[in-house]
């Protein structure tokens, strides 16, 4: 050992030798942090929501299904004279189309595409007809389909289509509410006791009558100002 360190030439290859080897380890670890890197983000490309994205394609094609079918629902009851009544499918029609509107919203931030969008598939019957029709299709969103998707984006730590999900569940919850009153009145022969003016926020789709309008939305807090419908009141 003595005699290595005391020949000029040796020490100059130990010296080349520990160069070569610290170089050996900095690709090492620089190799080995590119894998670690990598490993990262394949596995936050392979460990996605998958079910909430699923679901996410689901409630899109069913709230877009919906707004078509409240649109068509509103032209029929136009001309068989429930003028008032129409009112209330076409505010719930926005309502839904915001709603598939934010579901896509949340599909494309997960980095996936909305897919194939299913045509959406109703009968158009009297008015009467379609009223029933509409709250058996509410009753469906708010028991069936948003409770689970929920459970899925809260499982999968989804929080972007948890909240989606649940703006459009508590959403359908009050489509309900006014259907039945709907139903209630129009059954009793007086479509005028009916709300003729509707809000919708524009952010969530919440919808309002006037007796129920407040400052602020109860979901996302948007001001009163934004909702869609909004008339200033008159001095």
């Amino acid at each position: 050992m003595i005699e290595i360190f005391n020949n000029p030439f040796n020490f100059q290859e130990v010296k080349t030798s520990l160069s070569f080897i610290l170089i050996v380890m900095r690709l090492s670890f620089r190799f080995i942090f590119l894998l670690a890197v990598a490993g990262i983000f394949s596995f936050c490309s392979t460990h996605k929501p998958k079910k909430s994205i699923a679901d996410l394609r689901t409630a899109f094609n069913y709230e877009s299904g919906s707004a078509e079918k409240y649109n068509k629902f509103a032209e029929t009851a136009m001309k068989e004279g429930y003028d008032t009544l129409a009112q209330l499918f076409m505010a719930c029609a926005k309502s839904e189309n915001i709603h598939a509107a934010n579901h896509a919203k949340v599909i494309e931030n997960l980095g996936e595409d909305i897919g194939i969008t299913e045509t959406a598939i109703f009968e158009v019957k009297s008015t009467t007809e379609n009223l029933k029709a509409a709250i058996k299709s509410e009753i469906y969103q708010m028991q069936t389909i948003y409770p689970g998707f929920i459970r899925d984006a809260e499982n999968e730590k989804a929080p972007e289509a948890a909240r989606s999900f649940t703006w459009a569940w508590d959403s359908e919850k009050k489509h309900l509410k006014y259907y039945r009153m709907a139903s209630s009145v129009i059954s009793g022969g007086n479509e005028n006791n009916l709300p003729f003016n509707w809000l919708v926020c524009p952010n969530c789709g919440n919808t309002f009558s006037p007796a129920d309008l407040k400052d602020r939305c109860d979901f996302c807090l948007a001001k009163q100002e934004r909702f869609i419908g909004y008339q200033p009141k008159q001095e």
